[in-house]
């Protein structure tokens, strides 16, 4: 059927009646009201009950497959085939997280795929709330610039192997403004529409595999592990379908990753594990989702660990910022102002992740709304990460903030964060483990 008889059979009432009542949307239905959606014509009260609906009602497979597909086709898709390095034709592979606390793994990850014989197109995004955005975090270097047009970002895959940049408008341009409507609606936890939503933007950037960061636990989006393995498993199933070779890791997220949660904070630790060192977390689910990415474009037996200590992975980070416009060698911002919090007694600390992302928020290294400066300085910096001992009075964590007014509420939330549990280990106390402990692999391959 044509798209014009289509829209003349098709009433935007009636799907939201339909889905409403617990019905499937069949393709024509659901293409329809992408597509009037896009072009205004069906109003965004309607998207928003259609969203609601599908928030309590679900959607099947096939809905959520033909749904993303709709979305990648309100836009262009980007054609990566034939790209070489070195005058070599090389593969495409890209990773993606869900998103949450201390999440630096793409500033690592994406240089450090590129040691090998792979090109690594990462279209990343701004944060929005508790998560960080990775744009946000490199935009605290001087001089790098986030968007690339499709020429660009071409040329400097071709030369580098790496790139992280902003998508561009017309890459599924429906996503970008059902996006805006579910987060004022309540109803972006709804796991049908988070797995369109992710997986049309990295489908329309035209990458041949993907490897997918799903997380769960207080920082995530969906703190329930079986949400998280149901988010995973559809994701992947709607990349296989669409020719993306697809996979993914289900990891924890109850506790930030690394020690540093803001901008420029979570930059200067990526550096020190891209120079060989680092929190142990951080490295090994980098290494971890390093051999996942390899593996799906027929990289066996890789030993990513060794090209983070040999100087290759940050020879690879060095030549991708610059290619960006960036100085990677120039200082970072530092905040103006800190302070310190201690233990307020002792025994083994915890943190809960979903708090110090907060914190972090409240230091002005996030935004409550699109558009909205962030401070690159700002964001909290763990002394003591979950698990350690602490006695009474030990710095545990430092607020960064370039307005001090920021610090106390900042501190309040920091406070309610932390937990310290002064039973000796064994005699009950938590011990949940590191945050990104990998608890379940989806392969559609």
């Amino acid at each position: 059927m044509s798209a014009s008889r289509a829209r003349t059979r098709h009433d935007a009432v009636r799907i939201i009646e339909a889905k409403r009542d617990g019905r499937e949307l069949d393709d024509d239905e659901i293409d329809w009201i992408v597509d009037g959606f896009t072009r205004g014509v069906v109003a965004p009260e309607q998207m928003s009950a259609l969203a609601m609906a599908i928030y309590f009602r679900g959607m099947s497979d096939r809905e959520t497959a033909r749904w993303t597909a709709a979305m990648v086709g309100t836009g262009t898709r980007l054609d990566l085939t034939g790209l070489t390095r070195g005058g070599r034709l090389v593969p495409t592979v890209d990773k993606h997280s869900t998103g949450g606390v201390g999440d630096a793994i793409t500033l690592v990850l994406t240089p450090l795929l590129a040691t090998w014989d792979v090109a690594v197109p990462q279209l990343s995004g701004r944060g929005l709330g508790h998560t960080g955005g990775t744009l946000d975090k490199l935009e605290s270097i001087p001089g790098w610039r986030a968007r690339l047009d499709a020429g660009e970002m071409r040329s400097v895959l071709s030369r580098t192997g790496a790139v992280i940049c902003a998508a561009g408008a017309d890459l599924a341009p429906a996503d970008r403004d059902l996006y805006a409507l579910r987060d004022v609606t309540g109803t972006v936890p709804s796991i049908p529409m988070l797995a369109a939503s992710i997986m049309s933007k990295k489908i329309a950037e035209g990458t041949g595999a993907l490897v997918l960061d799903v997380k769960f636990g207080s920082g995530a989006f969906r703190p329930a592990r079986a949400d998280a393995e149901e988010l995973a498993r559809l994701m992947v199933g709607i990349g296989q379908a669409s020719g993306v070779r697809t996979s993914a890791l289900v990891t924890a997220m109850h506790t930030p990753l690394g020690r540093a949660v803001g901008n420029a904070l979570e930059v200067a630790e990526a550096v020190e594990i891209l120079d060989g060192g680092g929190p142990a977390d951080m490295v090994e689910l980098t290494c971890a989702l390093a051999r996942e990415a390899l593996a799906a474009v027929g990289i066996a037996d890789a030993d990513p660990h060794e090209r983070l200590t040999d100087g290759r992975a940050m020879d690879s980070f060095r030549a991708m910022i610059a290619a960006q416009g960036g100085d990677p060698d120039a200082s970072l911002p530092r905040a103006a102002h800190t302070e310190e919090l201690r233990a307020p007694g002792p025994g083994r600390l915890t943190w809960d992740a979903l708090g110090v992302g907060r914190a972090s928020w409240l230091s002005g290294a996030g935004r409550s709304r699109p558009g909205q400066a962030v401070d690159p300085a700002a964001g909290v910096v763990l002394h003591r990460v979950e698990g350690d001992e602490v006695a009474a009075g030990d710095p545990v964590a430092t607020v960064h903030a370039g307005d001090p007014g920021r610090l106390p509420a900042a501190l309040e939330e920091l406070r309610g964060a932390l937990g310290v549990d002064a039973r000796p280990a064994g005699a009950g106390a938590r011990g949940r483990g590191p945050a990104g402990t990998v608890v379940g692999v989806v392969r559609g391959w």
